[in-house]
């Protein structure tokens, strides 16, 4: 019986045709290029097809978190109210920042502050890693990249979530009870969950090609919470010191105060609308519609270049 042997037909020879042609022939066959960005409609919806992954990814990296600590997930809520009581010992005895402020709401005024800021501050650090710290994910699976600071984002929420078990503890505690206003704490943190994911998403670019940026930012974030009143009032602090109306207004309206005091104006009985700048909902608003908007298409536009070079 005889064999027949199928050789492969020889490779084309000739000249390479232009770069344009290429592509050409590329699109007239249905071929695109390995990795391609899509376009943002189509991004937006391959973001919600993975919505169970991010889920289930942010509640696996809060659940690792403190694995191997022995205390495990008490850390969550140790930490914030370890920083809180530093800061009142040195802000609010040694420095006496608490004027302005009530002494009988001055702990829940600062606890709060402290959890509502670590909550930005920890999305924005977890965000700065996001795509730098996770290369074999980016580069072993296809899906959108946004997946990871939108994840880490989630997972700062959820561990927000639980800490306000304590900031319960704590405005009962003082005499702060349960009340309409306490509603309000849902769509503060709804508004601020959006700018954080902002932040997130903006950072975890730049942290994809600037890996030291994860070096710099603690003192960055270091900064902005000592000028957002975490642990003072900033009325109080401006007031009789003559410092320029445009100044007093950058710190009343920055984003981390305004949430900041939404959040104290909801659970704290005696924290008045007396303590809250003008239009106050209306720059929530603001800034979680611009931070989220600009930081979902700032990523979205180097979705491509992720996980190379």
């Amino acid at each position: 019986m005889s064999q027949v042997l199928h050789t492969p037909p020889p490779a084309p020879t000739g000249p390479i045709p232009p770069e344009g042609d290429l592509a050409a022939l590329a699109a007239r066959h249905g071929l695109t290029v390995s990795g391609a960005r899509p376009s943002l409609f189509e991004y937006v919806r391959q973001l919600w097809g993975r919505r169970h992954f991010i889920l289930a990814f942010s509640r696996a990296k809060l659940t690792a978190q403190y694995s191997q600590a022995k205390l495990g997930q008490l850390w969550q809520v140790a930490t914030p109210l370890l920083n809180a009581a530093v800061y009142f010992f040195i802000f609010g005895l040694l420095l006496n920042a608490r004027r302005g402020i009530p002494h009988e709401i001055y702990v829940p005024f600062l606890v709060t502050g402290v959890f509502v800021f670590t909550f930005t501050q920890s999305s924005v650090l977890t965000g700065v890693r996001a795509i730098s710290g996770n290369l074999g994910l980016v580069r072993a699976l296809h899906f959108p990249r946004a997946s990871l600071p939108v994840s880490f984002a989630l997972q700062q929420l959820q561990q927000l979530l639980f800490s306000m078990v304590v900031l319960v503890v704590v405005m009962l505690a003082f005499r702060s009870f349960p009340g309409l206003s306490w509603l309000l704490v849902l769509p503060a943190l709804l508004l601020q969950f959006v700018f954080n994911t902002g932040l997130a998403l903006i950072f975890a670019r730049m942290g994809s090609k600037t890996p030291d940026l994860a070096q710099l930012m603690p003192f960055v974030l270091r900064t902005w919470m000592y000028a957002s009143g975490v642990m003072f009032s900033i009325p109080a602090m401006l007031q009789g010191k003559d410092v320029p109306g445009w100044l007093a207004d950058v710190l009343q309206w920055n984003p981390a105060a305004i949430y900041m005091d939404l959040m104290r104006f909801a659970l704290i009985d005696d924290y008045g609308t007396s303590y809250l700048p003008p239009h106050v909902w209306a720059f929530a608003l603001g800034w979680a519609v611009l931070a989220g908007v600009v930081g979902f298409v700032y990523f979205w536009k180097a979705e491509e270049r992720y996980g190379r070079g």
